[in-house]
Formats: C-alpha cells, sequence, structure tokens
C-alpha cells in the first residue's frame, strides 16, 4: 500500500527567510503522525503544504499517491486550477489554531455548510450527518447554538466536525489547542483521541507533549526548518537519538516540573 503522504525534499521561504529547508517523511494510512518543535521551526508550514495552502519552492509532496498541486498533462507538469484544486484539498480536512467558524450561522450550519455548497449533499441529508458529527464530538443538543454562545473547546469541537463533514481520507490538526484557555484544552485533545482510536489517518501539529507521547503512533521533532527528528512516540520521548532533540525535551519537562 503506498503511504497516505509523501515528502520529498520540501523546500519554502517567505522572502529571504527559508522556513522549511528540504522536508522528506512519510505518513501511513490508519497512523496518528505527531509533529513537535520550537514556535518558528516551520511545522504549521508544512502542514499547510500538504493541502496547498501554501505552495512549495522546491520538492514534492504526495497525498495518497496524487501529486498535491500539481498534475502531469501530456508529458508536462501543469498547476492545478482553482477547481481542480479545491475538489484536490477535500481529502485532507483541515482544523486550524483559530476555529474560523461562521459567525452567522449556528454549530450545524457550520458543519453542514460544506456538504451542501461544495458537495452539493441535500440539505436533509447534511443535516443528518452534521447531527451526528456533532453528538460524536460531544455537543448533542448544541445544534443551534451560535459561535458567540460556545466557549473556545466548544467552538474548536465544532470545527473538527465540521473538517470530518467533507468526509476526507486525512485529518490535519494545526496546534488545534494553543488558542484554548488551559482548562478547555483537555475536552478537544479526547475528542482527537477519541478519533485515533477510529484509525483514522492524522497529523498533528502540537504542544502539547504529553498528548503526542501517548496517542501518536510517530513523532517528527523540527527545527529551524529542518527534521532533526522521527521516530515513534515512544523512541522519540524515552530515548532521542539526536542532541537538539534531548535539549528541548528536557527544557519543557522542566518548565513544566516548575
Amino acid at each position: 500500500m503506498i503511504p497516505a503522504i509523501v515528502a520529498r525534499n520540501v523546500r519554502k521561504s517567505f522572502g529571504q527567510v527559508e522556513v522549511l529547508r528540504g522536508i522528506t517523511l512519510e505518513v501511513r494510512f490508519g497512523e496518528v503522525f505527531g509533529m513537535i518543535g520550537p514556535s518558528g521551526s516551520g511545522k504549521s508550514t508544512f502542514l499547510r503544504c500538504l493541502n496547498s495552502l501554501e505552495t512549495v519552492d522546491d520538492g514534492d509532496v504526495y497525498v495518497n499517491g496524487e501529486f498535491v498541486g500539481y498534475r502531469f498533462q501530456d508529458g508536462v507538469l501543469r498547476q492545478l486550477d482553482d477547481r481542480e484544486l479545491s475538489a484536490q484539498r477535500m481529502r485532507t480536512g483541515m482544523v486550524f489554531q483559530r476555529f474560523n467558524l461562521f459567525a452567522h450561522m449556528t454549530a450545524l450550519e457550520n458543519v453542514c455548510c460544506g456538504p451542501m455548497v461544495v458537495q452539493g449533499v441535500a440539505r436533509e441529508e447534511a443535516h443528518k450527518t452534521g447531527r451526528a458529527l456533532l453528538d460524536q464530538v460531544g455537543l448533542k443538543g448544541y445544534y443551534d447554538r451560535y459561535p458567540v454562545q460556545l466557549s473556545g473547546g466548544q467552538q474548536q469541537r465544532v470545527a473538527i466536525a465540521r473538517a470530518m463533514a467533507m468526509k476526507p481520507e486525512i485529518l490535519l490538526f494545526d496546534e488545534p489547542t494553543s488558542a484554548l484557555d488551559p482548562e478547555l484544552v483537555d475536552e478537544v485533545l479526547e475528542t482527537i483521541k477519541a478519533l485515533a482510536k477510529e484509525g483514522r489517518t492524522m497529523v498533528v501539529v502540537t504542544h502539547e507533549l504529553a498528548f503526542a507521547r501517548d496517542v501518536c503512533d510517530r513523532v517528527a521533532f523540527m527545527d529551524e526548518g529542518q527534521l532533526v527528528e522521527c521516530a515513534t512516540s515512544a523512541e522519540l520521548f524515552g530515548a532521542p537519538k539526536m542532541p537538539r532533540t534531548r535539549d528541548f525535551l528536557q527544557r519543557l519537562n522542566a518548565q513544566a516540573a516548575a
């Protein structure tokens, strides 16, 4: 079976700043793949490259064997147009740091908007699926609440249900708890843990090291735009091989213990 995601020598710059410096990795189907590292290390930029929210300057990205953002046609590599990009992006559901919910829509309407508008799903079917997804993320009975009536954790769970409503093959999480008050973090992490138990393919950029250690199958540590180390969660947190990884984990563990 081909991997769910293949990245080969991915590079990305913003102006003179090289944010990604040759990232090469693979994610298997059914795997929960974590990405950790200091702020500014390129984790979120790499995640956005997986569904063409950012275009790479060099290197290749494949999702389920399909070249992301491009297609060979008559022996020539051409960039996908907006319609083709939208169709390709539906294969990866993105959950952002900020919830990005439509303020004028209820929780149910936020979840159902994509399937109805983009995929042409009938309203009754979309609402039935949307209610089931909100139930799944612990928001039964919150269907008619507007974002302003929800806590940050509840809004993020609506955002997770919204991503799932498009029936993506892969879920991408970009620091899904970073915008939350500390007491609301656990409810979102528990939702992601439940999805992991279903065998979903997920890539999770996170600062929650305990979550990465306990839930992720493998974890990549990034620093200064480079992939420093990638290993099983047990190996990376229990016996990291690279000095930079050890220093990062020791510093964060010391801060947590203080």
